[in-house]
């Protein structure tokens, strides 16, 4: 894959990547997120993601929502725990326009008042919907087992009670101390001329002031595992069982993914679907998950099952997890797996909008973006001992954490 990339002198990293298409991506990913926030500020990264679209300098909320939309394109925007990001679609011809949008949202948000109030209920629906909802709502609870007392271990949304008591001085305190010039990427896929998209960044960002980070995040100090069980009164019953994991600059990352994929991953013949729900019929929704932080990750395993079915499934994951700790994947087996995954790699680079994500991501982390050729050949290079060693290093039953939703 061929790209290009510039700095600006306020630290600002731009990255383009030619598409000949009549459709273009584009976005503003910023190395902050709700682990950056103080515990008075618990839900922050997520309101500021919320209300930049209500105002700018030069435009009311109504202009923000429209200049893309008027023209056929689209700007949307999401919050993790350690990235903020703005981006858009748009027809090629509108370029300029998505990155002036971009620039003036992320930089010049004014915050009105009367819209900071407005947002807020919004918020409170959302985070009240999100308690209806125990499958989505136990990844939050069991993350904050593994990281008690520690902003990595809250939920992004914050609660009702801190979110209310949010002012416009508060946000402007947390982008200043959070938003640093050289922890921004500005990312692009799309048929521009690469001169032009330095000339026109330059244009849009390069009288912003530099900011750069000068503190790390903190370390992560690791817990004892818990095994907890809470009556939720739900019809079906929701498991999580895992622990901590490797960071993103791991060099084992790349086998854990791989090793993820083939015990729970997307694909239907994944080793947990078919043991517990092709083969024994007792889940519906069963799936792995691997997340890396800076300085942690988290690997976990879900599934929702009937209550009779509890002590059943639990062991027929422990079962699963024994069998890559103590045997080694034949080369047939290991073939398919590294196929497997290679496969779902390159498809997911043909959405372009994800592989702006991507790059943009992988560049804001990582300073470089590999190619799929390099890639491959690291999954090549993984061997059947490899993964054995990883597995017991991740997949220790004695590390993990449980919790349970009956």
């Amino acid at each position: 894959m061929e790209f290009y990339t510039h700095t600006l002198e306020n630290g600002i990293r731009i990255i383009h990547k030619p598409e000949k298409s009549e459709v273009g991506y584009c976005g503003m990913i910023i190395n902050a997120g709700s682990r950056d926030e103080e515990e008075h500020e618990h839900g922050m990264a997520h309101f500021i993601e919320h209300v930049v679209f209500k105002g700018t300098k030069k435009r009311r909320a109504y202009h923000v929502l429209s200049r893309l939309d008027d023209v056929g394109g689209e700007l949307n925007a999401y919050t993790t725990k350690e990235e903020t990001c703005i981006y858009a679609t748009y027809l090629k011809d509108d370029y300029e326009r998505s990155m002036d949008l971009i620039a003036d949202i992320t930089f010049h948000s004014i915050f009105p008042e009367k819209e900071l109030i407005k947002e807020k209920e919004v918020i409170v629906d959302e985070i009240n919907s999100y308690k209806d909802s125990p499958a989505e709502l136990i990844f939050d609870d069991f993350e904050e087992l593994l990281y008690p007392n520690h902003a990595i271990g809250r939920n992004i949304l914050g609660t009702p009670e801190m979110l209310k008591s949010f002012t416009r001085e508060d946000i402007f305190t947390f982008m200043k101390n959070n938003y640093h010039t050289d922890q921004m990427v500005f990312c692009s896929v799309g048929s521009e001329d690469f001169k032009r998209v330095v000339r026109l960044a330059e244009k849009y960002f390069g009288h912003i002031q530099s900011n750069p980070r000068i503190n790390k995040r903190d370390s992560i100090i690791k817990t004892s595992p818990q095994n907890i069980t809470i009556d939720k009164d739900t019809y079906q019953s929701h498991i999580i069982i895992g622990g901590t994991a490797f960071d993103y600059k791991h060099p084992n990352r790349l086998g854990l993914h791989l090793l993820n994929n083939l015990l729970g991953g997307p694909g239907m013949n994944s080793r947990l679907n078919m043991s517990l729900r092709e083969k024994r019929g007792i889940a519906y929704n069963i799936e792995s998950t691997y997340t890396p932080f800076y300085g942690t990750g988290v690997f976990s395993i879900y599934l929702g099952t009937d209550k009779k079915n509890i002590d059943k499934s639990i062991r027929i994951v422990h079962k699963e997890l024994a069998d890559l700790r103590n045997n080694k994947l034949g080369a047939m087996q290991l073939h398919k797996a590294k196929r497997q995954l290679k496969g779902q790699i390159a498809i997911s680079s043909e959405n372009k909008e994800s592989l702006m994500l991507n790059i943009a991501k992988s560049y804001l982390l990582y300073n470089k973006v590999d190619s799929l050729e390099y890639i491959y050949e690291k999954i090549d290079a993984i061997s059947a001992s490899d993964l054995m060693e990883i597995a017991n290093q991740t997949f220790n039953p004695d590390q993990f954490s449980q919790l349970v939703y009956l």
